[in-house]
């Protein structure tokens, strides 16, 4: 099941106080909706950040995690000049019109220059549809947030997945996940940027599949 989160795709936007415990908290309740006690959890990204949160309220939720290409929000795995420069970005080109956005971001910051066509120009329609609003409170949530203390108290299987050349969330940052995180796996997948399951699906999906299989039969 994948989630279309408030402020993207085709739901609405959320008040201008939306923090990512509320994003987690949408998360819970779709659960709930949906009568799952208890789910497998995978995030990408700002992704990575909901399930990250969606843990640390409902860790009794929370069978397993995939965290892909992540972060410990900006503020706990990037300098901070690096932070300041990214917020600042996405909030000037929040105004953006879509062609424009979509020029800027695809396929530099999501890939390797070896992506398919195909794939940038799945990735450009979905830019393309993106909620300027929604665009800048995700950026501000992945700002001001720092989860790194809280790696270290997760006790559910966890698989680290990256791509090799992801610039966005370098190797070095899942390596410190890794580290913190007791007993996580990390998997590296080859020739794939920041959003590793567009560039690499096949590798992407066989190591959650993996990782799913051996969790269940723990």
């Amino acid at each position: 099941m994948a989630w279309d989160a408030a402020g993207a795709g085709a739901s609405d936007d959320p008040p201008e106080t939306f923090t990512i415990k509320d994003w987690a908290d949408d998360l819970r309740k779709l659960l709930d909706a949906l009568s799952v006690e208890e789910a497998h959890v995978v995030g990408l990204s700002w992704g990575g950040l909901v399930a990250q949160a969606f843990y640390d309220l409902y860790p009794s939720r929370v069978s397993d995690l995939v965290l892909s290409d992540t972060y410990a929000g900006w503020k706990g795995s990037l300098p901070a000049d690096v932070v300041a420069k990214r917020l600042a970005r996405c909030l000037s080109e929040s105004e953006l019109a879509p062609a424009e956005l979509v020029a800027r971001w695809v396929p530099v910051e999501f890939f390797t220059e070896a992506v398919s066509g195909d794939v940038a120009a799945t990735m450009a329609a979905i830019v393309s549809d993106f909620h300027p609003l929604g665009f800048r409170l995700m950026a501000r949530s992945l700002a001001e947030n720092d989860t790194m203390s809280l790696l270290s108290t997760i006790r559910v299987p966890t698989l680290l997945l990256w791509g090799e050349s992801d610039q966005r969330s370098p190797l070095e940052v899942a390596e410190r996940f890794r580290d913190a995180i007791p007993d996580a796996e990390l998997a590296v997948i080859p020739a794939a940027g920041h959003v590793s399951n567009m560039e690499q699906p096949d590798l992407f999906t066989s190591h959650v599949r993996r990782f799913l299989w051996s969790s269940l039969s723990a």
